[in-house]
């Protein structure tokens, strides 16, 4: 009833209706679960060193292992697709991994508010941190994955994605700004032991969730223990075929897990002078471990796609598994191989499209992050106190309405239009902070026309504050609206049946030039200055536009119209 009812409506009423769904109310809280850890393991935990007065910087490099975690989630996203924990796996299939995430993040978080970070135990202080940061992680994959699956007509994809962000911008207000609010009133411990205990009551809420499991699509409806995802029937590439693919892609997915692993260990010492440089790393084997587990085994997912769409290398009869071993092999092809054959399956050589808006998209706010606040604070000679109203307060609030904009937008024009217009204003509002480079002339205009000056003033602020809120709220807002439409954009594209593994390679791509390109940007600050700078990222941000055009002409020359679900959700909704 509510479904039909959704039909038709325009875009506010089906906003509504989405809204008063029981999915959309565990997105937010989920949300909110995954965003709360991130900014407290990534961020606040740093102010807490740095009062403890004991921690050096370079032993807070130790750290460094928590951003790998969310850079390289997506190594270990296959068995969040395949592996059931016992007793827990009565809860659905993502939600035994969503609740037991949660209560992992919550007990370290509890467990650290009863050590105090000294010299003598920054490592049980790392340890702790480094579980809660991969768990987080572990959490992000597993909830993207709940997004996908528990998405219908009236919970769509689109608002899933739109209100899944407000939770987690609202939990990175929870966790930074009011976090630090609460340490300055009571002491570190307490802020440690009650956000612990936040994630806990998230975590058994999250018992309640509604889930969707996909072994029917997993299975294609095939109950034979001896062939249970339907690969040994005629028609099906053959087991030694798949047998030495599964080979090569799992060799160059272990080295990655190898090597990952190996960084995070090295990290834990206790000997500052072993720990590997995290930057370093991230540069130098960050793109090795790309090629190794994204690109070399796409091209080998598409020679296998091109293998049985040309009829060589098949099963000409049913071949059913012989022993425990090939159960194994056709187990972890499942796991590892065929999410990259049914993407690469579907889209074709529009992946390549696909792959360069993923990692264009995101790329101006990504690689101009890690410089704000030294263009904020050494650049502009703002204080702290007003970077802090202007940028966490004001800047949040500003981003919750380009979300709610977004949401709407999705809604109402559609989500490829939304995701150009977002990519867009993503980019040009790089000239907002162009202008402050050069004196601020414009944004202090409009600031004084449109009697935002004045109001600023009133609330005990002064001009010079109000045209520094005026372009963050300008920025704030794009990004907003760019980030529901890209949420939404990567969720229609991935399978139901596959979507922890995709949506998780998908979004780790999206960390990548960003993370890569932050070195090169640092130069060309001190060599040319700010405001090159960003109309270097303004230009580089019209790729992307250009990219979600050619995206959007692809969508609709297959016949869909703009804003209706993307053509490769409705072949994997067929699918599932």
């Amino acid at each position: 009833m509510a479904e039909a009812a959704a039909k038709g409506k325009p875009g506010w009423r089906a906003v509504l209706a989405a809204l008063g769904h029981r999915k959309t109310a565990y997105m937010l809280l989920f949300g909110f679960a995954a965003g709360l850890p991130y900014a407290l393991v990534l961020g606040t935990l740093y102010a807490w060193l740095s009062d403890s007065g004991e921690i050096d910087l370079e032993t807070m490099g130790v750290f460094s292992l928590v951003g790998l975690a969310y850079a390289f989630k997506f190594l270990w996203s296959p068995a969040l697709d395949r592996v059931d924990i016992p007793v827990l796996r009565k809860l659905g299939k993502r939600k035994q991994w969503i609740v037991t995430a949660q209560l992992l993040i919550g007990a370290a978080l509890t467990s650290l508010s009863f050590i105090a970070p000294t010299n003598e135990t920054i490592g049980i202080f790392s340890l702790l941190a480094g579980l809660a940061a991969f768990a987080s992680a572990t959490q992000d994959v597993v909830i993207d994955a709940w997004r996908v699956d528990v998405a219908d007509e009236v919970a769509t994809i689109d608002i899933l994605s739109t209100v899944y962000q407000m939770g987690y911008r609202i939990a990175a207000l929870v966790g930074g700004a009011f976090a630090l609010f609460l340490a300055e009133r009571t002491d570190w411990p307490t802020v440690y032991l009650t956000m612990g205990a936040l994630m806990l009551v998230v975590g058994f809420a999250g018992l309640w969730a509604p889930d969707a499991d996909a072994t029917a699509s997993e299975t294609n409806g095939e109950e034979d223990k001896d062939d249970p995802y339907g690969l040994r029937k005629a028609g099906q590439l053959s087991p030694r075929l798949r047998a030495w693919s599964l080979a090569a892609v799992g060799a160059l997915w272990g080295w990655a897990l190898i090597t990952v692993g190996v960084f995070m260990v090295r990290s834990l010492s206790s000997n500052p002078d072993t720990r590997p440089d995290s930057v370093e790393f991230i540069s130098t084997m960050g793109p090795l471990i790309v090629i190794a587990t994204v690109v070399i085994p796409s091209i080998i997912a598409a020679w296998l796609v091109r293998q049985e769409r040309m009829g060589t290398n098949l099963l000409t009869e049913a071949a059913p598994a012989q022993s425990t071993a090939d159960r194994a092999v056709d187990h972890l092809y499942r796991a590892l191989v065929l999410p990259l054959t049914d993407l690469i399956g579907r889209l074709g050589w529009a992946m390549v499209i696909v792959i360069a808006l993923v990692l264009t998209y995101r790329i101006t706010d990504a690689i101009w992050g890690s410089f704000a606040y030294p263009f904020y604070l050494g650049e502009l000679e703002y204080t702290k106190d007003e970077v802090a109203v202007a940028s966490k307060f004001f800047g949040v609030g500003a981003l919750l309405l380009g979300l709610a904009l977004g949401g709407y937008l999705l809604t109402a024009i559609g989500r490829m239009l939304t995701l150009t217009l977002g990519a867009f204003f993503a980019a040009v509002t790089n000239l907002l902070y162009a202008d402050l480079a050069r004196g601020g002339a414009v944004m202090q205009s409009v600031a004084d026309n449109t009697g935002f000056t004045w109001l600023v003033s009133a609330l005990g602020g002064d001009e010079r504050l109000s045209k520094l809120m005026m372009a963050i709220a300008g920025e704030n807002i794009a990004v907003g609206v760019a980030g529901a439409a890209f949420v939404a954009y990567l969720s229609s594209i991935v399978s139901k049946g596959y979507s922890a593994v995709q949506y998780a390679l998908l979004s780790s791509l999206t960390l990548l030039v960003g993370t890569l390109g932050r070195g090169a940007l640092g130069q060309m600050i001190e060599e040319r200055g700010y405001y090159d700078v960003f109309i270097l990222t303004t230009l580089i941000g019209m790729f992307a536009v250009v990219l979600c055009i050619i995206e959007w002409m692809r969508q609709a020359r297959l016949g869909k119209a703009a804003g209706v679900v993307a053509p490769e959700a409705v072949a994997a909704s067929k699918a599932s």
